[in-house]
């Protein structure tokens, strides 16, 4: 499947939602960075690592609904590292007072110290929290990372409850 090809048809299935994360991610996947996410606690009881990974099969879930071409290697990419941020943001810290406003920017700086991003995955990663961060998305991935973001937190959120 070539990296542009959305292909909608054939993303449903749980099997090619895993294949197409461990095709684009998997160095993201087994590097210590990420590894590390699953001891830090997200929503709810989820770590890190299980959002991460839970935004990216939702990204693929919904892409057939946005119009156009979409780049699925960065989409994927851009999902596991939009929270490479490397830190439990519960544990009270002064530093993390601010969190929903500048994990975003920790983040890309984090996965841009580990990873070759391209300009796509960058956008993503610094932009999934818009309207938080009022500086909108420039690209479609980026958009359905928004989305797909939001739609996630709010269940994890909610599921803790």
């Amino acid at each position: 499947m070539s990296e542009f090809d959305k292909n909608s048809e054939n993303i449903d299935e749980d099997d090619d939602l895993e294949y197409l994360i461990n095709l684009y991610g998997r160095d993201i996947l087994s590097s210590p960075g990420m590894q590390s996410e699953k001891t830090f606690r997200q929503h709810g009881r989820m770590s890190v690592y299980e959002h991460s990974l839970a935004v990216a099969r939702m990204c693929l879930r919904i892409v057939k609904h946005f119009p156009g071409e979409v780049n699925m290697r960065s989409l994927v990419r851009g999902a596991l590292l939009h929270d490479y941020f490397l830190y439990d943001w519960h544990i009270p810290d002064e530093s993390h007072k601010w969190h929903g406003v500048t994990h975003a920017g920790d983040a890309l700086k984090k996965a841009m110290r580990d990873f070759e991003l391209n300009e796509i995955e960058q956008d993503m990663i610094r932009k999934h929290m818009f309207p938080l961060n009022p500086v909108p998305p420039k690209y479609r991935e980026s958009w359905i990372l928004c989305v797909a973001d939001k739609i996630c937190a709010s269940k994890e959120t909610i599921k803790r409850r």
